[in-house]
């Protein structure tokens, strides 16, 4: 089934509009709650992938989260810079990259689950239940595509 049509689509009222503007305004008050921590919403992402054991190279937080190897270096680079996480050649494969969280950067990885929630909490405050079940279920089956 055809949603859109070249004589219906409207910028807009586009899918692709509105799941833009939600992740810009998501990622715009999580940037904000995330501040006091000196990092932001996509460095918490990769922060959590490591703690999370999701993923421990580069590569594999570049396929969980979306992101290019080119924003991943940048990213990866001013955690770094932060002493928040090292990174280290396998001894196996000297092409892969494996990252560590230090100390600190395994400190701010555990404030973030008290940070994070609030803020999906506040913008989910006028979903019932049921609506965020289905919500969730509907961004999950169009993402699968």
């Amino acid at each position: 089934m055809k949603h859109y049509t070249p004589e219906n689509f409207q910028l807009t009222q586009s899918i692709g509009f509105h799941l833009n503007r939600a992740r810009n305004s998501l990622l715009t008050e999580l940037d904000s709650a995330l501040r006091p921590l000196d990092i932001n919403a996509q460095q918490m992402g990769i922060l959590l992938c490591l703690t999370r054991g999701v993923a421990s190279t580069p590569f594999e937080i570049s396929k969980v989260l979306g992101i290019d190897s080119g924003l991943m270096t940048r990213m990866l680079d001013k955690l770094e810079e932060k002493g928040l996480l090292e990174r280290s050649r396998s001894i196996d494969d000297r092409r892969v990259v494996n990252l560590t969280l230090t100390n600190k950067g395994r400190n701010i990885a555990e404030e973030i689950p008290t940070i994070a929630p609030e803020v999906l909490n506040q913008r989910l405050r006028g979903f019932t239940n049921e609506e965020f079940e289905e919500f969730r279920r509907l961004l999950q089956k169009f993402v699968s595509g």
